[in-house]
C-alpha cells in the first residue's frame, strides 16, 4: 500500500513538472515572438526612416542657380561648336582636322540633349536653337561673370570660317576652336566650384578633361605643341 502511494506521488510530481515545463516553454515562445516581432518592425522602421532622407535628395534632384546658368550657357556654346564642326567635311584640308571635328560633334551632341533634359526637369526654359542670333552673346543669359570668357565666335568670325577652305580653314578652325574650348573649360570650372547638381558637376569635370586634351591636340596640329 505504501509502495502504491509512493508511485502515485511520483506520477503526480512528473505530471506537474511536465505541465510546468510546457507553461514555461509557451511563455518563452511568446516572449521570443514578441521580441522578434518588435525587433523586426523596429528594424524595418529604422531602415525605412534611415533610407528616406538618403533617397530624398536624389529624387528632388537638388540644384542651384549655378547649375541652371551652366546648362543655359553650355547648350548654345555646344551648339556653336557643332555648327563649326559641321563645316569641316566640305572645307577641311587635312584628315586630322576633319576627324577632330567629327569627334567634337559626337561628344557634344549628347551633352546638349542631357543639359536640355535637366533644364526641362527643373522647370527652366531651354535656350532657343537660333543660329541667326549674335554668336558673341548667344545664350549668355544667366552667365554672370562669363562675358569675354566663353570663347563664343562672332557672326563675322563664323562667316569667315564658312568662306574658308583647305589650309586656311584648318588654321581658322583650330584657332577659333581652341578659344571656344578654353571658354567651355572656364564655364565648367565655375560649375564645379559653385554648382550643387552632382551630375552637372560630373559633366563639368568631363568637359575640363576632354576639352583640355583637345586644346593640346589642336595646338600640336598648329605646330605650337
Amino acid at each position: 500500500m505504501k509502495r502504491k502511494r509512493s508511485l502515485v506521488r511520483r506520477t503526480a510530481a512528473a505530471v506537474a513538472a511536465g505541465a510546468a515545463a510546457l507553461t514555461l516553454a509557451a511563455c518563452g515562445g511568446a516572449d521570443d515572438g514578441d521580441a522578434g516581432g518588435s525587433a523586426g518592425h523596429g528594424g524595418h522602421n529604422a531602415s525605412a526612416s534611415a533610407s528616406a532622407p538618403a533617397s530624398a535628395p536624389a529624387s528632388q534632384g537638388r540644384h542651384n542657380a549655378a547649375d541652371v546658368a551652366f546648362a543655359k550657357g553650355m547648350i548654345p556654346h555646344h551648339r556653336q561648336a557643332v555648327e563649326m564642326a559641321d563645316l569641316a567635311p566640305e572645307r577641311a584640308g587635312s584628315p586630322e582636322v576633319e576627324k577632330l571635328a567629327a569627334e567634337i560633334k559626337k561628344a557634344q551632341d549628347p551633352e546638349i540633349r542631357t543639359l536640355s533634359g535637366w533644364l526641362t526637369s527643373w522647370g527652366e526654359e531651354v535656350p532657343a536653337d537660333d543660329a541667326a542670333m549674335d554668336h558673341s552673346t548667344h545664350g549668355m543669359e544667366g552667365m554672370e561673370g562669363m562675358d569675354g570668357m566663353d570663347g563664343m565666335m562672332t557672326d563675322q568670325e563664323m562667316r569667315g570660317l564658312e568662306d574658308a577652305s583647305g589650309e586656311a580653314f584648318d588654321t581658322a578652325f583650330l584657332e577659333l576652336m581652341i578659344k571656344h574650348h578654353e571658354g567651355a573649360v572656364a564655364m565648367a570650372r565655375t560649375e564645379q566650384a559653385d554648382g550643387a547638381h552632382a551630375p552637372a558637376k560630373k559633366m563639368a569635370g568631363e568637359i575640363i578633361t576632354s576639352q583640355s586634351a583637345e586644346i593640346e591636340r589642336m595646338n600640336r596640329l598648329l605646330g605650337k605643341g
